[in-house]
């Protein structure tokens, strides 16, 4: 059993509103990252906020919702609060992963996870970074993190599965823009 945890408690702060509201061919970006996490097979989707009013429509789109009090302390206190939620469900690994990037297929998800035991991130824009598959061996490592850097140091040396459609990643409005010229 594979979860994703969706990190979504960002104040979106460069776009200047919340980019997990934005609709985007008939589905928030929030409610596209769900879908397309189920339609991976992972299980459960995870999706960590800040805003306590999204937790219905997530729960009735088939999400476990974590709100996350301390989002100001950066992506870390996300990533912990989903990964925690996932370790006591006895998971065998974790896909992190955001709703801004609408490049994302169930395809890639499923892929990020195909080698179980070891660490896979998505390469795009010559980088590796999320989304990324840990297992529950290195949950511990992800527990450590702190700050507003996210995994990135982790996925040093790690698998890519590369998918450079991934870098639309949708922080101002030129990407916006794009986002909707290519999605819809």
């Amino acid at each position: 059993m594979i979860a994703a945890v969706v990190l979504a408690a960002g104040a979106s702060t460069r776009l200047g509103e919340p980019k997990q509201l934005i609709v985007i061919d008939g589905e928030t970006l929030l409610e596209r990252a769900v879908r397309i996490a189920l339609e991976a097979g992972l299980a459960p989707v995870i999706v960590v906020v800040q805003d306590a009013t999204l937790i219905e429509t997530l729960q009735a789109h088939g999400a476990q919702v974590l709100l996350n009090r301390k989002f100001y302390e950066g992506m870390s206190t996300s990533i912990h609060a989903g990964v925690r939620w996932a370790g006591g469900m006895k998971v065998d690994g974790v896909v992190l992963m955001t709703c801004d990037q609408p490049g994302v297929t169930a395809g890639h998800l499923q892929d990020l996870s195909a080698q179980p035991e070891s660490i896979a991130g998505s390469g795009y824009a010559g980088k590796i970074g999320i989304p990324a598959y840990f297992p529950s061996s290195r949950f511990g490592e992800l527990m450590k993190l702190s700050g507003d850097a996210g995994a990135r140091e982790l996925l040093c040396g790690a698998r890519a599965v590369n998918c450079e459609a991934l870098g639309l990643d949708i922080d101002t409005e030129d990407d916006l823009k794009r986002a909707r010229e290519m999605f819809g």
